[in-house]
C-alpha cells in the first residue's frame, strides 16, 4: 500500500463518494487543513510555519489525486501561513467546480496565535463568516460547522448561522464537536448535512450509536483525529497497537492507512479528512481509500475499538 509509482497514482474515487446535503458530490477521502500552516504542533502560538511552496505543492497534488472535499478555518494559522489564505492562492482563480470547502466557526485566535472567546452572538459568528470569505476569496462557503464548547443550547448561535445560509453566505449547515442533542436542537431551525467529532478506533467509543443515527438520517459524519488519536494536533499516536499493525502487516500498509481505512468501513456516511503538510503522507492518505478490510479485520479492529483503553 505504502509504495505508489508515478504510473499508479492513487485517486481519491477508489473511497467512494458521499452527497452532501444531496447535493455536493464529494469522494469520501478528502484533507484537512490544520496542519498545512506549519510543520509540528498546530493550533499553537510558536508553530514553525511550513514553507509556503511546499504547502500550495501539496494542496495542488490533492486535487490531483482526486481530493475534492477540504476542511479548514479561518483560526488555522501560524506566524506568516494562514490555511484558507494557502487554499486560495493554491486553487483559487477560479476554484475547481468540483471543489467542495468546509470551514468551521465560533473558536477564534487573535493575531498572535492566542485562543480568545468563542463566537457567541449572531454578530461575531457574521464577522468569523465573512473572514472565511474574504480569506478563501470565494462569495460563498460551501459548508460551515458550528464548532461547540460544552452542553449548552446552540439555538441562538445556530439559528444566526442559518439566516446567513438564507441570506445566500453558506450554502449548507453542519455542526462539530456536539452531541445528539445538540443535533435535534440544529435540526429543529435549518437542516443538518454533517457532524464532526472525534472518533477513530479507541476513541470515543461511546460514539457508536450516534454515527449510526446520523448515517439513518443521511448526515455525513466527519472524524477529525481518525489517525493521531491520542496525538490530537501533535499528529502522532504516543503509540500503536499489536491489533493495528498486525493487520497493516497483513495488507502491506501502514497503521495510519488502517485506521483511515477503518474508519471508512463505518459505514458509507463516513468522511475522512486526514491532514499533512508532507507529499508522500498525502499520496499514502489517498491510497488508503482502495483498502478494503477483511471480516476478520473489522473484528479484530471492532473488538480493540470497545476496549476502554484502546487507542
Amino acid at each position: 500500500m505504502t509504495t505508489t509509482s508515478s504510473a499508479t497514482m492513487p485517486h481519491a474515487s477508489a473511497s467512494g463518494t458521499w452527497l452532501l446535503g444531496g447535493d455536493l458530490a464529494v469522494n469520501r477521502i478528502g484533507f484537512g487543513a490544520m496542519r498545512l500552516p506549519q510543520r509540528g504542533e498546530a493550533l499553537v502560538e510558536n508553530a514553525v510555519p511550513r514553507d509556503r511552496a511546499e504547502a500550495i505543492a501539496v494542496l495542488r497534488k490533492a486535487v490531483e489525486l482526486g481530493v475534492n472535499h477540504i476542511d479548514t478555518a479561518a483560526f488555522y494559522f501560524s506566524p506568516l501561513r494562514s490555511a484558507n489564505e494557502l487554499i486560495n492562492s493554491a486553487l483559487g482563480g477560479p476554484y475547481p467546480d468540483d471543489l467542495v470547502i468546509a470551514t468551521k466557526v465560533g473558536p477564534g485566535r487573535d493575531l498572535s496565535g492566542a485562543w480568545i472567546e468563542h463566537a457567541r452572538t449572531p454578530a461575531a459568528l457574521r464577522a468569523q463568516v465573512e473572514e472565511n470569505l474574504r480569506q478563501l476569496g470565494r462569495d460563498h462557503l460551501d459548508v460551515v460547522n458550528l464548532r461547540v464548547l460544552g452542553t449548552d443550547s446552540i439555538a441562538e448561535r445556530f439559528g444566526a448561522l442559518a439566516e446567513l445560509r438564507e441570506a445566500g453566505l453558506i450554502r449548507h449547515l453542519g455542526l462539530s464537536n456536539i452531541t445528539p442533542a445538540h443535533l435535534t436542537e440544529a435540526q429543529a431551525i435549518a437542516p443538518v448535512v454533517c457532524v464532526q467529532n472525534m472518533y477513530g478506533i479507541g476513541v470515543r467509543p461511546e460514539y457508536e450509536d450516534f454515527v449510526r443515527l446520523c448515517g439513518e438520517q443521511g448526515i455525513a459524519f466527519v472524524p477529525f483525529y481518525a489517525i493521531a488519536a491520542a496525538g490530537r494536533q501533535s499528529g502522532a499516536t504516543t503509540s500503536e497497537s499489536p491489533e493495528v499493525l498486525a493487520v497493516a502487516e497483513a495488507h502491506g500498509a501502514s497503521a495510519a492507512q488502517v485506521r483511515t481505512a477503518w474508519t471508512l468501513h463505518q459505514g458509507p456516511h463516513l468522511l475522512a479528512i486526514p491532514g499533512t503538510g508532507d507529499p508522500a503522507h498525502l499520496t499514502a492518505n489517498v491510497e488508503a481509500g482502495a483498502l478494503r478490510l477483511t471480516p476478520e479485520d473489522l473484528t479484530l479492529l471492532n473488538d480493540l475499538h470497545r476496549t476502554p483503553e484502546a487507542g
